[in-house]
């Protein structure tokens, strides 16, 4: 223990934000058992060298899409996977693992997993067992955080009881003091900053203030990607799903207004979403703010060395309060955290208001408030105005709101097809409540109702990044799979396929789609069968095949994982030959059945057993020949 920091150290991996929330809460609970100090820090602002020298830290990491670290956690744990790190290398250093996911996927909470057995693998020793938060528990995460956490810090104390020496306070807190909120606004005078904030001329000042305005809020602690790559105009919003069963999938068509957009197969776009004018004006006008003034957020002096990281120069460059607030912060979409009922709580006049939120934010009450909150999608300004006797100061607002969040689409177009275009094909996110409250997806609704026949022009912020899907060379035959909008990416791999065909040999293609029926969610049908036809890339005469499942049609549904298995032989030649298999769609049920209708092929043609088949099937994974890109 020699030479190791007294210190708690919390350290998070976030990928939507509720680990994050959840690392403040471990660090907040531990201030108030009087931990004498206590640090919380994303993983990828940590140096992992420095991991031996710390006593005592506690983990909270998200799991995303098929058991993947977050993107904050993959820096840190690419460190810890070094052969060179003995078994030694961790010794003395005391943690604990909490993991954040959804038992409805295959690798529930893996990456939480995978964390915990490398640590006791370099020697580290946990405090307690690993806790897993589930979101298909009818209280959410917390339905497990809650008994976690009690028993991290009762093992605590037990161990050392200097660590938490109010540790009463945590086992009945007493909700008449709240500190202070993280950061300070300062508010500066329109004639210091009109050269700062002047009328948009051009599109450099939009994607600058965009910019501005983004990494100037705490709650993006940073990781933002700074100003959009560009400034994108919708050509095209067009309707590809039919009837009346309320599904609505669009073909939306992007252009850029100035420059030339730059991506290939595979790529996927990032989508800041705009907000509704008219929303963002009741929220301001709930909370008393004014929205034509300017305003610049600082750490408190306390908090400065921890924040600077977080708030990069934007003292320098104040921006009009309504533009931080459209932009930086969501206040009609997305549902408050369980710490703003908390605060809310001190700052309620009306008495029976105070009791209902302290109530939601103690441990009796969070079943009530998930029901109230996550289960109703209740947004932040909903909230406020069933609470209209709190008035809570535009500090802790900035701190507590959630941020505006970027959404990322499969990119459904190749470069060589469509030139200087970005194609999306997205399901329109509609849902009802337990109340019966319908509500839309935010990044969605909004791009549907942009109108490209309208004068005026609403640019869409968007940025370009590397998906998990890698461009496949042209002579790589590929087994494609993408049931409804997973066939977003699979329109541009066989668009590019087509294209390259025109100037050289190009490799088969099997392609295996999935919708409710015929009529109303057959999905660019005309654009599938004319490639799978006369010589088509996906025509059986060039080696290849278009199969769908229709899963309504029938008595008994039908899925592409019964396909798969139709057409055993088919995928098996294929894979004889060195193809790459590539799947996307939702990453509930459907990455689990295929890869199961696989393994079955796999074992069917090839005479080995189900457990040879899913060893050789994961050789393939590693080898860059098993692909998946899923979303929820």
């Amino acid at each position: 223990m020699e030479g190791k920091k007294k210190r708690l150290l919390v350290l998070y991996a976030s990928q939507t934000g509720n680990a994050m929330d959840v690392a403040e809460r471990v660090g907040r609970e531990a201030e108030r058992g009087g931990c004498p100090s206590v640090e919380v820090q994303s993983m990828d602002h940590f140096d992992p060298n420095t991991l031996p020298s710390e006593s005592t830290v506690i983990f909270v990491v998200s799991t995303t899409g098929q058991g993947d670290p977050p993107d904050t956690m993959k820096v840190f744990w690419r460190f810890l996977l070094k052969r060179n790190l003995g078994s030694s290398w961790l010794e003395g250093l005391h943690y604990a693992v909490f993991g954040l996911g959804d038992s409805g996927y295959q690798k529930y909470n893996f990456a939480a997993k995978k964390l915990d057995k490398r640590l006791q693998d370099l020697g580290a020793k946990p405090i307690i067992e690993k806790g897993l938060g589930d979101d298909q528990h009818p209280s959410g995460y917390e339905g497990a955080l809650d008994p976690w956490l009690m028993s991290l810090w009762k093992t605590l104390n037990h161990v050392n009881s200097t660590i938490l020496p109010e540790m009463s306070e945590i086992l009945h807190p007493s909700m008449n003091k709240l500190e202070h909120p993280k950061f300070k606004i300062m508010y500066h005078a329109s004639s210091e900053v009109v050269q700062h904030d002047s009328h948009i001329s051009d599109l450099k000042d939009m994607k600058n203030m965009i910019e501005r305005a983004r990494s100037m809020s705490p709650s993006l602690h940073g990781h933002d990607h700074g100003e959009p790559h560009y400034l994108l105009k919708m050509v095209t919003n067009k309707q590809l799903s039919k009837g009346d069963d309320g599904r609505d999938v669009r073909q939306f068509v992007l252009e850029p207004l100035a420059s030339v957009v730059e991506y290939q197969v595979g790529d996927v776009l990032e989508v800041l979403p705009g907000q509704n004018p008219a929303f963002v004006d009741a929220f301001i006008k709930r909370c008393k703010l004014d929205p034509d003034s300017y305003i610049t957020i600082e750490p408190w002096s306390g908090e400065r060395d921890a924040m600077d990281s977080y708030v990069n120069g934007s003292s320098d460059h104040p921006i009009q309060l309504r533009t931080f607030v459209s932009r930086a912060m969501d206040v009609a979409s997305a549902s408050p955290r369980r710490y703003f009922f908390e605060v809310m709580s001190y700052y309620a006049s009306a008495e029976h208001e105070k009791e209902k939120l302290q109530f939601f934010a103690s441990p009796e009450g969070r079943d009530d408030l998930y029901q109230y909150n996550q289960k109703e999608h209740r947004t932040v300004l909903e909230v406020l105005e069933d609470f209209p006797s709190v008035e809570l100061p535009f500090e802790w607002l900035v701190q507590l709101v959630p941020p505006l969040k970027k959404r990322l689409f499969s990119i459904s177009s190749s470069p060589l097809a469509h030139p200087n275009q970005v194609h999306l094909t997205v399901s329109v996110v509609s849902t009802m409540t337990p109340l019966k409250r319908r509500r839309y997806g935010l990044c969605s609704s909004w791009l549907a109702s942009l109108d490209p026949n309208k004068n005026e022009e609403v640019l869409v912020p968007s940025w370009i990044h590397r998906g998990t899907l890698p461009p496949p060379p042209p002579m790589l035959p590929l087994i494609l799979i993408g049931p409804g909008t997973g066939c977003a990416p699979f329109r541009a791999y066989i668009e590019e396929r087509a294209m390259q065909n025109l100037v050289e040999s190009t490799a088969p293609i099997l392609f295996f789609f999935g919708c409710r029926n015929r009529d109303s969610d057959f999905l660019y049908q005309d654009f599938w069968l004319a490639h799978s036809s006369d010589d088509g890339i996906l025509s059986e005469e060039k080696g290849g095949g278009f199969y769908v499942a229709f899963s309504r049609e029938q008595e008994r549904k039908v899925y592409v994982q019964h396909k798969i298995r139709e057409q055993s032989a088919r995928v098996w030649g294929l894979l004889n030959a060195g193809a790459a298999i590539y799947l996307a769609g939702s990453s509930t049920k459907m990455p689990a059945d295929v890869t199961e209708a696989l393994e079955e092929v796999v074992a069917k043609e090839s005479g080995v057993s189900r457990e040879a088949a899913a060893r050789w099937l994961k050789t393939l994974e590693k080898a860059g020949r098993f692909n998946i890109e899923t979303w929820s």
